[in-house]
């Protein structure tokens, strides 16, 4: 007999908890806005606004909006959002920029879709004809690290570093957040791309800032950060493939050095340019030692994602009250 959540449980569950998390770094032009637009968007929600060392009035300008205002001294995006991860409990956590350039009328489609059909990230991909509000360097960036994610973890997500984001509870409570400035946004896609999430992306307008607020993010210094992160996630989560690409260069350029040298060997029986000799033998040396740190180190990876698994299998899953999961309902026998 199927013990499967009916119609009937899921209409007598309290609706979730959510909580709207605005990191916030000199948006007093913009705060006030996002604020009461979240608040419209999701009446029952809380919005959380915390302040990453502002110098104007953001703080105050955020708690005149009726935000619950909260600071974090540790400069950057991904120090913030550890924090807000930490203190805030909730069913549903609503991730979106503090500069005004969301669509806060699209946050209720994107709450319902994740609860209804029990995903951990719903994505919110930006859609605009604005050029000012989506600029080509940011665009295309986006394109070639998406399209490098893609590649390497999967291709799930079509707006990586889209800082409008829904989450479940259970991401939330298993998600590591080790990064601590925008490159975040590729830790949180290759989070749920690792341990094979239910997820969805939702299209949503995406709009200019309002006159007065100023962007944070440099185009150049920025893009190398994410690739920078980008390549310390492929050696942390796909230790073999990097180290045998390693392996495999210094195994070519020892070869290369050492093709001449034996070819003179095979005629004449000896080895005139002995430091080459020693280069090219310390060279595959050095690939031999890599690819078994590749091995070694899957070993060690297969043993992080098992944790985090049971991590985020421990906490019930979004549209599962922990009560009716506890009685067995959601549950087959």
């Amino acid at each position: 007999m199927s013990l499967a959540l009916t119609d009937t449980d899921r209409s007598a569950l309290p609706s979730p908890t959510v909580a709207v998390l605005i990191p916030c770094y000199n948006e007093e032009a913009a705060i006030a806005s996002v604020v009461r637009d979240f608040r419209a968007a999701l009446p029952d929600a809380t919005v959380y606004v915390y302040d990453n060392n502002s110098s104007d009035r953001t703080i105050a300008v955020a708690r005149a909006a009726g935000a619950v205002v909260r600071s974090e001294p540790l400069q950057g995006k991904g120090n913030v959002m550890r924090r807000m991860f930490s203190d805030i409990e909730a069913d549903v956590y609503v991730l979106v920029d503090g500069d005004d350039t969301y669509h806060a009328a699209s946050a209720p489609e994107m709450v319902k879709r994740l609860w209804d059909d029990q995903l951990d990230m719903v994505n919110g991909a930006r859609v605009t004809e604005i050029v000012a509000a989506y600029r080509p360097g940011h665009r295309l960036g986006n394109l070639v690290l998406t399209g490098m994610v893609a590649n390497i973890f999967g291709n799930r997500i079509g707006d990586m570093l889209s800082g409008y984001r829904v989450f479940s509870r259970r991401f939330i409570k298993s998600f590591p957040a080790l990064a601590s400035g925008f490159e975040t946004e590729t830790e949180l896609t290759v989070h749920a791309l690792e341990l094979r999430m239910p997820i969805a992306e939702v299209k949503t307008p995406y709009k200019d800032r309002p006159p007065g607020s100023h962007s944070k993010l440099n185009t150049i210094r920025d893009g190398i950060r994410i690739l920078k992160t980008i390549i310390i996630l492929v050696k942390e989560e796909r230790p073999i493939p990097f180290f045998v690409g390693i392996s495999g260069l210094f195994a070519l350029l020892a070869l290369v050095l050492a093709w001449p040298l034996m070819m003179t060997y095979a005629h004449t029986g000896l080895v005139p340019r002995l430091p080459t000799a020693v280069l090219s033998t310390g060279l595959m040396l050095l690939a031999f030692l890599s690819l078994t740190c590749g091995l070694i180190l899957d070993t060690v990876t297969l043993g992080r994602r098992e944790a985090k698994r049971m991590r985020y299998l421990s906490i019930p899953a979004p549209g599962n009250h922990p009560a009716l999961v506890a009685n067995g309902a959601g549950r087959a026998p």
